[in-house]
């Protein structure tokens, strides 16, 4: 019995601990078309976002980071035009 409670717990645990925010489906442009990454994030630091993490997902450049007011953000972008194609705001 305890084992199945523990087990419980896990998955749980697992769940919520999971990220809350599902991938953005990007357009694919080959990589040459790209924006550089160093173009990128200032770019987005121009628009008064700080930046914590910045990474590639998928066809996406993606990034964690705050907003002009504090506030945590993640958001996904297109790696060519850098349109924002997902973004979560904390409330």
């Amino acid at each position: 019995m305890k084992k199945i409670h523990f087990a419980l717990a896990v998955s749980l645990a697992a769940f919520v601990a999971a990220p809350a925010f599902a991938k953005a489906n990007c357009k694919a442009y080959p990589k040459s078309e790209w924006m550089s990454e160093a173009d990128a994030k200032a770019k987005i630091e121009a628009q008064g976002y700080t930046i914590s993490k910045f990474k590639v997902d998928g066809n996406c450049y993606e990034i964690y980071g705050k907003n002009k007011a504090g506030k945590k953000v993640e958001i996904y972008y297109d790696a060519k035009t850098l349109e924002p194609v997902k973004s979560e705001i904390e409330k």
